[in-house]
């Protein structure tokens, strides 16, 4: 040690932590793409592209994604909404429905993924956990409840279409279903990509994705999919009949029950619903209430990583309440929550239980909810005629 007498003064720096809200704006996609070369798109292998980390743009990804199967009609859909981070997993096409489902819900054998179970091994292969998840052109009944459970893991969203002919068919359809995390969309697009820019369909899957993403991005994880126009398309392939005063619409029969529909309005063509599978009068039944719960989960555990195996004080309870507080009250702030709190609870914290090293601080919180009906009142009356005769003889 070195002699000093007087006084010695030790620099240090205190910084303090804070909790980041996650990154929503991250794609999962399951696709077919018999033509894409093996190297650039392994079967069943998450691939990253359009991230600042990866080697190729989507642009790269439609042009190696070859003319057949739905890679490059979905990448061409999501890149007309936004610029985003995509994890690809391609999947080989069945000898028939049955083996294309099985090909795309895929498996984990001997710890090896395939499918849309690959997306789940995305985070830790390409450094990217997928949040919006889809299978455009590929999303039967089957797939569609398997995309609910790999995001109901992922703690994301999928997006899948309502099959049926009809509005009395996906109605119908509407029933088999009742997670969460699932929006179902009907009908599809149609868009000027076909030879000498004749129209095509184009999977409204895909483009619910793209714009999911950007919504997330140039708004927030709070905004619904609703009532935002839908870049590159045209026409739809099946008609929805809408008028914002008419609960006998098309597309008002479809959003009650809670399907996701298509309209125009002021010339652009929207996604209009803001539903998931949830029950109706479940806390869930909203995209934006279920995706609130996610983020919160995930920012709030990964902001507090730091204080896993540090000393049980009384001290890090304390801090752990006030840094989850801190990010409450940022997100009030933005808009993203109406309020939330976090706070120690003594009768969930029994000294038997703080003798095993557990803690338990809880919180509740309240999510923005969309305007879905805005109710507007219309009186007629005379009494601006009170003064009708002076006026015109003053005139």
């Amino acid at each position: 040690m070195t002699f000093i007498h007087g006084i010695s003064v030790k620099e240090t720096a205190s910084v303090s932590r804070t909790i980041t809200t996650i990154g929503t704006a991250v794609i999962g996609l399951v696709v077919t793409a018999p033509a894409a070369s093996a190297d650039v798109f392994p079967l069943n292998t998450p691939v990253l592209v359009g991230a600042p980390t990866s080697a190729m743009t989507i642009a790269d990804a439609i042009a190696a994604a070859g003319a057949t199967g739905t890679m490059k009609g979905a990448l061409l859909a999501i890149a007309d909404q936004v610029r985003c981070p995509v994890v690809i997993v391609r999947v080989a096409p069945g000898a028939d429905a049955a083996a294309t489902d099985a090909a795309v819900i895929g498996a984990d054998v001997a710890g090896i993924k395939t499918g849309m179970q690959a997306l789940l091994a995305a985070e830790a292969q390409v450094r990217y956990r997928p949040r919006i998840i889809g299978a455009p052109g590929l999303d039967t009944k089957a797939v569609a409840i398997g995309l609910a459970t790999v995001a109901k893991r992922l703690r994301g969203m999928a997006y899948a279409g309502a099959v049926g002919a009809d509005r009395t068919a996906i109605v119908a359809y509407r029933g088999n279903f009742t997670q969460r995390e699932l929006m179902l969309i009907w009908p599809d697009f149609t868009a000027p990509l076909g030879a000498n820019g004749a129209d095509v369909p184009s999977f409204a899957v895909a483009r619910a994705l793209g714009l999911r993403a950007a919504i997330d991005q140039d708004q927030g994880f709070h905004k619904t999919l609703s009532n935002v126009p839908v870049v590159g398309v045209d026409g739809l392939t099946k008609d929805v009949q809408f008028d914002l005063q008419d609960a006998d619409a098309d597309a008002n029969i479809i959003n009650a029950a809670q399907i996701t529909t298509i309209v125009r309005i002021n010339g652009e063509l929207r996604f209009w619903g803001n539903h998931t599978c949830a029950p109706a009068d479940d806390a869930f039944t909203f995209e934006s209430a279920t995706r609130t719960a996610q983020v919160l989960a995930d920012s709030i555990v990964a902001g507090v990583l730091w204080a896993i195996d540090k000393p049980l004080l009384p001290s890090l309870a304390r801090d752990i309440v006030e840094q989850i507080n801190a990010a409450f009250r940022k997100l009030k702030a933005g808009g993203y929550i109406l309020g939330a709190e976090a706070w120690f609870d003594a009768a969930k914290n029994p000294t038997a239980q703080l003798k095993m090293g557990k803690l338990a601080i809880s919180y509740r919180y309240t999510p923005v909810y969309p305007l879905e009906c805005l109710g507007l009142e219309q009186q007629i009356t005379d009494e601006y005629l009170a003064d009708f005769a002076q006026l015109a003889a003053t005139a």
